[in-house]
């Protein structure tokens, strides 16, 4: 009996589909004990010296506290930000690191803050990990106190194991021919870097200031309670001096 052709994927048999795969690097967080040269979410981080701790002085940050049976909100003043997550790129190799770094931090204020585009405050850094172990490592990095953060927005500190895979955009992303259309489940939900935003809502992307269309840089959704299970997204912009970058939030 002959050998039959195998039948190409369904995503190949959809015009134009195919075309839309992005390369992203799933995370895949699992609580443990990394250390500061380690990739992690949640974990220490490898931060210089002669840079203080970043500290959030919103007027309107809050949370309500542990005990749930005590609505009374705590607004508290400058607190410091959360270790949320570092990446190596010895680990994310699909991650394109501006010239001459090869370390991304991300801290936030893990109060609930009100304004746009809430609920964290965050700051994002790109560093040279030879030069931060250079000059020496900050030994005290103040911790977050009782009524200095929330537990939605906590992460558990996790090692990575990092894979590749081909990601689609979710249906706020498709073009509009698609958007009715019955397409594979491809659209991968997770924290992960590259790809397409894992959106819940409607897309929402930003641009840089010169005008430019931002590119997903990396999601954080699923493996920190963030609100109604709602994810963190964040955008740079490769076309624009120092790199500009800018974030979004959407819950269910």
């Amino acid at each position: 009996m002959p050998a039959q052709t195998p039948e190409p994927p369904v995503k190949d048999l959809i015009p134009g589909y195919a075309d839309l795969a992005r390369e992203t690097t799933l995370l895949n967080p699992e609580p443990g004990d990394p250390g500061v040269r380690d990739s992690s979410l949640g974990g220490e981080l490898l931060w210089p010296a002669d840079e203080p701790w970043p500290y959030c002085a919103q007027e309107d940050h809050w949370t309500s506290g542990s005990d749930w049976r005590d609505p009374t909100e705590i607004v508290p003043g400058a607190v410091p930000m959360v270790p949320v997550l570092q990446l190596f790129a010895r680990d994310v190799p699909g991650l394109e690191f501006p010239e001459g770094k090869d370390l991304l931090q991300l801290v936030w204020c893990a109060l609930i803050h009100e304004q746009d585009p809430g609920p964290v405050m965050p700051r994002l850094y790109w560093r040279n990990e030879a030069e931060v172990t250079a000059g020496g490592l900050l030994t005290e990095i103040p911790e977050v106190s009782e009524g200095e953060y929330d537990e939605d927005h906590m992460p558990e500190p996790s090692t990575l194991s990092p894979t590749t895979a081909a990601d689609y955009p979710s249906r706020h992303d498709l073009p509009r021919h698609l958007r009715e259309t019955p397409l594979p489940d491809s659209h991968l939900i997770g924290t992960k870097v590259g790809g397409w935003p894992a959106w819940t809502q409607p897309a929402h992307w930003p641009d840089c200031d010169s005008g430019h269309r931002m590119e997903h840089l990396l999601t954080i959704t699923g493996d920190i309670q963030l609100g109604d299970c709602g994810g963190v997204y964040f955008f740079h912009c490769r076309r624009c001096p120092g790199l500009p970058w800018d974030w979004r939030f959407d819950c269910h």
